[in-house]
């Protein structure tokens, strides 16, 4: 492989520094999710330059907090269009939030359920002295268990159906 210019990086070089595939990057570059365009070398292979690295990390975190891809294109376009559309950036980005602490408030509920059955399986194990092997930690005090609405066992005894082992 050819040298590159002091500065630059290869598509190789760009995709171990962003976590992104090779095919990934060539696909965002397609999708015009770059900030600016990607130069070209010697023989016509792909030259990125650190500001590159740097905006395909906002992207790969907008992707993982679950920007969808169109919202990421968008929010390329506006920041390449450069000042004067603030405005537009922070609506995208304050729609985003919106959806990233739902996405937040669901993970907690769902930890709690798992925190919740946890318990239950510690406490079945220790009544029934489980064995110096198991790999059960202690969780400490053990939170009240998450809203489970109706799914009470039938009779309305009020006792989550975990409690009968299903």
């Amino acid at each position: 492989m050819p040298e590159l210019t002091t500065g630059t990086l290869s598509i190789g070089e760009v995709s171990e520094r962003t976590g992104l595939s090779v095919h990934a990057l060539r696909f965002y570059e397609r999708e015009g999710i770059l900030a600016n365009p990607v130069s070209r070398g010697a023989g016509g292979r792909r030259v990125y330059r650190e500001e590159d690295v740097d905006w395909l990390t906002v992207c790969v975190v907008l992707r993982a907090s679950g920007m969808p891809l169109p919202d990421i294109r968008r929010y390329t376009e506006l920041v390449r269009a450069g000042a004067g559309n603030e405005v537009a950036r922070l609506e995208l980005l304050r729609a985003h939030r919106i959806r990233v602490l739902d996405q937040m408030a669901q993970l907690e509920r769902s930890l709690d359920l798992v925190n919740y059955k946890v318990g239950i399986y510690e406490d079945i194990l220790d009544a029934a002295g489980s064995p110096p092997d198991s790999p059960a930690p202690a969780l400490g005090d053990r939170p009240a268990p998450p809203a489970l609405g109706d799914r009470t066992a039938a009779g309305g005894s009020g006792v989550p159906r975990e409690r009968e082992h299903r």
